[in-house]
């Protein structure tokens, strides 16, 4: 089994920043790739941000030059920096991970708890 552990979510003003991580631990023989989806409410999920294995970045068009993407290979960790957060990035954020627990193995998608993120004065 592989788990998902997220932080740093929280409450900031509007301009403000925020830093969430995401550490994956248990049966990984390969991470192909680690992501941050976003639900807000009524909404439904989507991607934010991707990185592969190989380091190939994606954003959604509306967060793109706000947010950075970036992961520690050797901690099984994936960061998400946000900023010049804006009232419409509130969500809960989700970090997901496709994961291969062995060496013939196809990749599984794992899902992280999620955290809130609320940008609000």
């Amino acid at each position: 089994q592989v788990q998902l552990v997220e932080s740093g979510g929280g409450l900031v003003q509007p301009g403000g920043s925020l830093r969430l991580s995401c550490a994956a631990s248990g049966s990984i023989f390969r991470i192909n790739h680690m992501a941050w989806y976003r639900q807000a409410p009524g909404k439904e999920r989507e991607l934010v941000a991707l990185i592969t294995s190989g380091g190939s970045i994606n954003y959604v068009d509306s967060v793109t030059g706000r947010f950075t993407i970036s992961k520690d290979n050797a901690k099984n960790t994936v960061y998400l920096q946000m900023n010049s957060l804006k009232a419409e990035d509130t969500a809960v954020y989700y970090c997901n991970a496709e994961v291969r627990v062995g060496p013939t193995t196809l990749g599984i998608n794992y899902w992280g708890q999620g955290t809130q993120v609320t940008v609000s004065s």
